[in-house]
């Protein structure tokens, strides 16, 4: 045997099904197969073609996809591609590729002739069990994958729902006007068979009354029916454009806690209502359903099974190509809307609450980047009127319930409890405003973690004013920190000592020993360090805007940080984030706990590329924070 045909054998005595063959049949098949290399793009089968050969990766990376396009599987070295055209299967013609393989890495490729693996599926039963059994997993995931793939909420936009639309699912808006009574209001709603009625004025919206509205605000308050709607109406309601995607007009509800958003052209008309309800009967695989599942559910079980739903539906979008934004902004759709049931719940069963209050989530869920491994970090800002003697056994109750809820749902506890089960994290107005001051003003280690984690604080359930008001804690704390010098050379220093895994001639630097040796920490020296950057440039803008990318683009509109340098810090912070969701769904589908340590071995080629890439933009950002922001001595 030649070398080249001695190392081929080699190559396919360590990968299945080859690894179970005879010794004779193993010393045969490298003569039998032939070596092609073909380049990132190439497509190899297009679905529908005639092909008798199938294909062993011996390098590189492969794409299988469906007919509609839908990516369904990525093979690797070592993995084969191409038996279905060779073996035969129910509803596939041998000769007839039933899946398009394209090429995603510049590759090399063992070819075999159709006759060639016939023999070995003959001769060998372990062969024969090892394609039959890809064939039926790869097509139970075609089916699961083109049953969401045909209402994908993460792509289409609410212009494609309106009536106009070749297959809109709304109606015209039925609409009054802001002197109109409530009972014709009413009247008009049963009439029309609609929830809600957008208040114009010469068509242009000025305010929406919602079925809730009614019974919230006339009948619990005993009001007649000649109350005019002005009275009782949400004025000036947030309204959703129609080039935004259902996604994130999805994401508005969520974050407000609504389930109408009028949608208003760029004239300022009202064309029609975008309703949760409306959304669900067409997109029923989709996250907007399983926020309404969570609005049903009661008990502990049901809660979990719903979150783990999420996840997985989250690593069939990741399968589909969605954006890491995309996937962060699902997760964290599905958390904000499990801690409002378990808020409501709680209220229910424990009355209304004695004073305003607001829950709010920081940390990665406050800036909408929830991963698969994320813990919960949450707290209270109360009402001035809060008194610890009368009302704190109510939220101590209330918060306890909350964050144990969250725990057994599957969003753990945080280790550091920054928590609202821990009375630290359960202040007023006046004292949350008071506490930013002092980490601000003296910015001591504690100060800064604490500082670091709530100033991305996010109202997810109460009244949003004692958070984003005038006068709210977010607000005040984004004030406060703008003019702090010492504060921000402290908070470069930090993000300057988030130093990202790479070794000398850009090569990646793994861990040597311990429990995760020849891994690397993607977060530690490269989301985290861009989190950091940008919540800093933020700050020193005055923005409240607390999402990265958004922090990002708000630091350069403001001339804190150039459009390149803000581009370049959202392009590092995508592709380390899709490479950390890759990695967390796989674990997760394998039965195995998410976590931020990565095999760089385990990726291919243009991944180790892009972290490469990446984390030296990271490194370039470091190196200017020192000379922008000095730490000066006291």
């Amino acid at each position: 045997m030649s070398v080249e045909l001695d190392e081929v054998r080699r190559f396919l005595a360590a990968h299945e099904p080859f690894a179970h063959l005879p010794t004779a049949e193993l010393d045969a098949l490298p003569a039998a197969m032939t070596v092609s290399y073909v380049r990132r793009g190439t497509t190899i089968i297009a679905a529908g073609a005639a092909c008798s050969q199938m294909f062993v990766v011996r390098s590189g990376a492969v794409d299988v996809l469906d007919a509609d396009g839908v990516l369904l599987d990525r093979r690797g070295t070592g993995d084969s591609v191409g038996y279905s055209t060779v073996v035969p299967a129910p509803g596939n013609p041998p000769g007839t590729a039933r899946y398009t393989m394209v090429a995603v890495e510049d590759s090399l490729l063992l070819t075999l002739p159709g006759a060639d693996l016939l023999g070995l599926v003959d001769r060998c039963p372990e062969v024969a069990r090892y394609y039959a059994g890809l064939s039926v997993r790869i097509r139970a995931d075609a089916d699961r994958l083109r049953q969401r793939a045909g209402a994908d909420i993460l792509r289409i936009r609410v212009a494609d729902l309106l009536p106009d639309a070749p297959e809109g699912v709304l109606r015209t808006a039925v609409t009054t006007g802001a002197d109109a009574t409530v009972a014709a209001a009413a009247r008009l709603m049963v009439t029309e068979g609609v929830s809600c009625l957008p208040v114009t004025d010469d068509g242009r919206l000025t305010g929406i009354l919602t079925d809730r509205d009614l019974r919230s605000r006339v009948v619990a308050a005993d009001l007649p029916g000649t109350t005019g709607v002005g009275e009782v109406m949400t004025a000036d309601p947030v309204a959703a454009d129609p080039d935004a995607t259902v996604f994130e007009a999805m994401l508005q509800m969520s974050d407000l806690g609504i389930h109408h958003l009028p949608v208003v052209a760029e004239d300022g008309q009202v064309i029609a209502v975008l309703a949760a309800a409306d959304i669900m009967r067409r997109l029923r695989t989709d996250p907007i359903y399983l926020a309404a599942d969570l609005a049903r559910a009661t008990e502990p079980a049901q809660l979990r099974r719903i979150v783990d739903d999420t996840a997985e539906m989250a690593s069939g979008f990741i399968e589909r190509g969605a954006s890491p934004d995309e996937i962060a902004g699902l997760l964290t759709v599905g958390l904000d809307a499990l801690a409002r049931r378990l808020l409501t719940l709680a209220e229910e069963e424990l009355g209304a609450p004695p004073v305003p209050y607001a829950f709010v989530v920081v940390g990665s869920q406050g800036r909408r980047a929830v991963g698969f491994a994320s813990d919960q970090d949450n707290a209270l800002v109360l009402d001035d009127r809060y008194d610890a003697d009368a009302h704190g056994a109510y939220f101590a109750d209330l918060s306890q319930r909350v964050c144990d809820g969250l725990h057994a749902a599957g969003q753990v506890h945080c280790p550091g409890d920054m928590m609202a089960s821990n009375p630290a994290w359960r202040m007023t107005v006046s004292q949350w405003r008071e506490t930013f001051h002092t980490w601000v003003t003296a910015p001591d280690p504690d100060a800064l973690l604490h500082a670091q984690t709530f100033f991305d604080m996010r109202v997810i359930h109460g009244v949003r004013d004692l958070v984003d008001g005038d006068h709210g804690v977010h607000r005040y704390a984004v004030a406060v920190a703008k003019d702090a010098p010492r504060l921000h050379a402290q908070l470069a220093a930090i993000a300057a000592r988030r130093e990202p895994p790479l070794g000398v001639f850009r090569g990646l630097a793994v861990d040597r020993g311990g429990d995760y040796a020849h891994t690397l920490h993607i977060k530690a020296g490269g989301t985290a360090a861009i989190v950091q950057i940008a919540r800093l440039y933020s700050l020193v803008a005055g923005s409240t805007v607390v999402g990265t990318r958004a922090r990002l683009a708000a630091a350069a509109e403001a001339g804190v940080l150039s459009g390149q340098g803000a581009r370049d810090l959202t392009d590092a912070f995508d592709a380390l984030t899709a490479v950390t969701l890759r990695h967390q769904a796989a674990r997760l589908r394998r039965g195995e706990t998410p976590d931020y340590h990565i095999d760089p071995d385990t990726l291919g080629r243009m991944d180790r590329e892009n972290l490469r890439d990446a984390f030296g933009i990271v490194k370039s950002a470091q190196s200017g924070l020192a000379v922008a922001y000095p730490v000066r001595a006291t």
